[in-house]
């Protein structure tokens, strides 16, 4: 007995259900025509992922399910063709007093005009960026169907990471587990999931077919890489990560059980980890401006490795014609700032201008002089500097539509190493899941690499060696306001990535002094971070949905025991 199955491994628009369904609709005729029986569709794959609080509109439920019947309507000249599609169903029991929660995110089974059974996932995760409970309720029992003399047992992302529900599917007579996801990127992901799903296989003793989710969505982004695995844990496929495709593979019985069959070729060559992290960054913007209708994008170029670093991206996203730099010079700013800037927009081929603030810097210094009247210059010159910059580059994003990239860091923001309503005025986050370790690592990495063409080498190699400053005051450095980064990134990665105590930390071997000042910097500065743009999410804890702290809070964790 065999059987080829297909995975749709598909970028959805959170609530195009029309687009969406016509993707699938399509996908499912393209199996079909090349002898595929069963086609995987991913998780909430009419809908989107994640839909947010759209889930609570009773309208947004009813015209997923309408969507769902339209494309059982549109397949049904599709003979013995199965398509399992996500989606969410159901709706909300109101009375007075309290609304009570019926909605599920479901997997419909449709098969030549009819929906045979529509099941509803059990495990809901509530945990890191996912609020599924805060949607759905919990299914029960187990779903599967017959395609081609083989019994195929669905379940949704989280159930597969549980026994019970593959231990009830093969209960029900599954001979195969179909899993279809939405789960989101961060570094590591796709070898925990190959990892954890061939744990499941072993031990349910069944081969494993995973069908995943690829695109943007705000400040997630999901990799792909659909994959199956033989009973045993075997990797037998799996696609290209980062990338629409419509995969295949046989599922065949021998006296073993069901094997899965797919040329060597079908495995993809294994990647290195900051490719797909570039990958990420490029897809987040591509989607983020794509989706959204924006015609461009803009950013201020410094001269500086962050803004470099997010050019290069941006070109790689959108193509230098979409892509504008601003180099808006200060009294402050060092003549190789200047030439650097202008030597990697000349390199990436993107429009370049340069306006300077010196003049609007004393305009404003002259309006203040009064007030500021015998205090030295501090902080507070130094931040108009950067919101004349935020001022100016929003003012061209509003002129001409293009979206401001803003260009600050992980290190940055975990520490409020920026400014409100400066560096931090804009659209979209690019690189604010990075530590600036990482930032110079990524920036030689594409150094060395043209993944999209654009062109080797884009940054400037002086950008990446001189010491980072902000340009704000006379011959500053990052370092003269923060712990050298390799050590600042060692113990953010351990206290805000990790939740390891400061103790702990310190057992480590950091100095007691800058952990304590590096957990303080975390905590006073999480106002400005509830302000700052959205941004990719690249770690398994980024700041946003990630990191949900309050601002008042005077709990304080260097201080021991609070005693009344």
């Amino acid at each position: 007995m065999t059987l080829k199955l297909a995975i749709a491994q598909l970028n959805f628009v959170v609530g195009d259900l029309a687009g969406n369904a016509k993707k699938i609709v399509d996908a499912a005729r393209q199996a079909h025509a090349q002898g595929a029986r069963v086609l995987l569709t991913p998780e909430l794959s009419i809908a989107g992922y994640a839909a947010e609080d759209l889930f609570l509109r009773p309208a947004f439920t009813e015209a997923c399910d309408d969507a769902v019947k339209g494309i059982a309507a549109a397949l049904a000249d599709l003979k013995d063709m199965v398509v399992v599609v996500g989606h969410p169903t159901g709706g909300s029991l109101r009375s007075r007093s309290v609304a009570v929660q019926m909605r599920y995110n479901a997997a419909s089974v449709i098969k030549e005009g009819r929906i045979l059974e529509t099941y509803a996932k059990r495990e809901l995760p509530n945990y890191q960026v996912f609020d599924e409970r805060r949607y759905f309720t919990p299914g029960q029992g187990s779903c599967v169907f017959e395609a081609g003399g083989v019994s195929v047992g669905v379940l949704i992302c989280e159930d597969a990471w549980f026994d019970e529900p593959a231990e009830l599917a093969r209960a029900a007579g599954a001979e195969v587990l179909a899993v279809i996801n939405a789960s989101p990127y961060h570094v590591g992901k796709e070898g925990e999931r190959v990892a954890r799903m061939a744990d499941r296989a072993r031990t349910v003793g069944l081969p494993l077919v995973y069908a995943h989710l690829v695109g943007g969505q705000d400040e997630v982004v999901f990799d792909g890489a659909s994959f199956a695995l033989q009973a045993d844990g075997e990797l037998a496929m799996q696609a290209e990560s980062f990338k629409e495709s419509l995969v295949f593979m046989q599922l065949e019985r021998s006296p073993q059980g069901m094997d899965v069959v797919a040329a060597p070729s079908a495995i993809a060559a294994p990647r290195e980890a900051e490719a797909q992290l570039w990958d990420a960054l490029v897809l987040g913007v591509q989607d983020y401006i794509g989706k959204n209708g924006f015609p461009g994008a803009i950013l201020g170029l410094s001269g500086g490795i962050d803004s470099a670093l997010v050019l290069a991206i941006a070109v790689d996203a959108l193509g230098k014609d979409k892509v504008r730099a601003v180099m808006m010079p200060s009294p402050y700013t060092a003549d190789i700032s200047w030439i650097d800037a202008r030597e990697m927009a000349t390199r990436l081929g993107v429009r370049y201008d340069e306006i300077s603030i010196k003049h609007t810097f004393e305009s404003f210094k002259g309006a203040l002089a009064d007030e500021f009247k015998g205090l030295p210059e501090d902080t507070a010159e130094e931040n108009i500097q950067a919101r004349i910059r935020g001022t100016l580059l929003m003012a061209l994003s509003n002129k001409f539509g293009s979206i401001v990239l803003t260009t600050g860091n992980k290190s940055e923001m975990a520490t409020g190493y920026c400014t409100l309503y400066g560096d931090m005025a804009g659209g979209f986050a690019v690189i604010k899941d990075l530590l600036k370790t990482t930032v110079f690592a990524l920036a030689r990495w594409r150094n060395a690499h043209d993944p999209y063409g654009t062109g080797a080498s884009p940054i400037p190699d002086r950008i990446i060696t001189r010491p980072p400053s902000a340009e704000l005051r006379p011959d500053q450095t990052d370092q003269d306001s923060l712990p050298p980064y390799d050590i600042l990134d060692g113990i953010l990665a351990r206290y805000m990535q990790d939740d390891e105590g400061i103790d702990e930390i310190i057992a480590a071997g950091y100095e007691r002094a800058v952990v304590e000042r590096v957990a303080r910097l975390i905590k006073i500065n999480e106002y400005k971070r509830r302000q700052a743009p959205v941004g990719i999410r690249v770690t398994h804890r980024s700041f946003g949905k990630d990191w949900r702290y309050p601002i008042t809070s005077k709990f304080n964790e260097t201080a021991g025991a609070q005693k009344p």
